[in-house]
């Protein structure tokens, strides 16, 4: 059984390389009890042992990776989705670390994981964390942002957490839309130590994007509101066996309340809900109206019917609880814990309505697991 995080703090720090033997022990002990049919430990333990001793680190398989990044999806605490790890498509891109390479294969990442509209969970592991070496880092939170432009009257065009990424993106050189609008995708930049950093643009083909539309409000429609399809995360570090991947872009799909409930209606992103409840005709004079509930609850129906207008892979908060204590059954029947997070567990909308908001969850940290990295050297931008 891998060790709980506070046993591990350095495990919540990027390291430089240097690996903990006891943490690389415990990874590749784990994958020989989950998977018997790879034969006795030892041979293995080894071979780590030897290469750590040689070269101040080792290299996973190839099925070592795989499982790791599986498992690393398994245990995050944050994710209400982890019924499917096991589906999770793991891409080997080991052996690229220039900028441009890494941008391009983030973009064949999307391709991948759209697979036209239904997407599969994909992750990506580019090169990591070695003695003496400066891996990859993707700036970008998500392989897909919306740009944000500051108006001269103090207001903001676009999707506002992402300001310091657009501001970034122009003084790298990026030319945005003659006209500008809410929804206009940011270049692609990765950063590495030494050499030259890479701004690329998103091919538009490569970026599915779902048109809202409202089944009883057509006027909804005319609104040009939209998101895309591929939630790629492209900001966390991944660990396995002691060994930091510093870029590994990762989906599943959407949970429609991830868009209807905080992309779309939170004050500081673009703060859709005061504007649909005017045109909904909702009486504004009161909080207690509940007006602010009325529009959340409309403007997920929107994102939901939209994506399934679409043919776009999309699941709904309630579905997905009872996905989740499906998952949380499967693990404590395999002897496993699964840690969660219960405030990003429990959904945004009608949260003491679905299963999983009354029960207590296991909160220790498992590794494999997933991390913030660190910002990419001279970037200014919060992840």
């Amino acid at each position: 059984m891998p060790r709980s995080l506070t046993a591990l703090p350095p495990a919540q720090v990027e390291n430089t390389g240097e690996i903990d033997i006891a943490e690389a022990e415990d990874f590749v002990r784990q994958h020989h009890t989950e998977n018997p049919d790879l034969g006795p430990v030892e041979a293995r333990l080894a071979e780590v042992h030897a290469e750590i001793a040689a070269t101040g680190t080792y290299r996973h398989t190839t099925a070592e990776l795989t499982f790791g990044a599986r498992v690393a999806w398994r245990n995050s605490s944050r994710c209400i989705g982890r019924l499917y790890w096991r589906s999770l498509k793991v891409r080997d891109q080991r052996e690229v670390s220039a900028p441009a390479e890494v941008a391009e294969q983030c973009v064949e990442h999307l391709r991948v994981a759209t697979n036209k509209g239904k997407i599969r969970p994909v992750i990506t592991v580019f090169a990591p964390a070695e003695p003496g070496m400066d891996p990859p880092r993707i700036v970008n939170e998500q392989i897909i942002r919306y740009a944000a432009y500051r108006g001269s009257d103090g207001g903001v065009l676009g999707d506002a957490r992402n300001l310091d990424l657009t501001d970034l993106a122009l003084k790298r050189g990026w030319q945005p839309p003659s006209t500008r609008g809410p929804f206009d995708v940011l270049p692609l930049m990765v950063s590495c130590k030494g050499q030259e950093p890479a701004l690329v643009e998103i091919p538009a083909d490569d970026v599915l994007e779902v048109p809202l539309s409202h089944p009883d409000f057509p006027w909804l429609k005319a609104l040009g509101v939209k998101w895309h399809a591929v939630p790629a995360i492209s900001n966390m570090r991944l660990r396995i066996g002691g060994i930091d991947y510093p870029s590994a872009p990762f989906n599943g799909w959407y949970m429609g309340t991830e868009i209807g409930a905080r992309n779309l209606a939170d004050h500081d992103r673009y703060d859709l809900l005061p504007y649909l409840a005017k045109r909904m005709g909702l009486d504004m004079s009161s909080e207690a109206t509940l007006w602010r509930d009325r529009a959340l609850v409309e403007l997920n129906r929107a994102v939901l019917h939209s994506f399934a207008e679409a043919g776009v892979t999309i699941t709904d908060h309630h579905t997905e609880s009872q996905r989740f204590l499906t998952h949380l059954e499967k693990e404590e029947a395999a002897g496993r814990t699964c840690p969660a997070d219960w405030s990003w567990i429990v959904p945004p909308v009608s949260g003491g309505l679905t299963p999983v908001y009354h029960r207590y969850y296991d909160t220790g940290e498992l590794l494999p697991n997933f991390f913030p990295a660190a910002k990419p050297t001279g970037c200014p931008v919060s992840h």
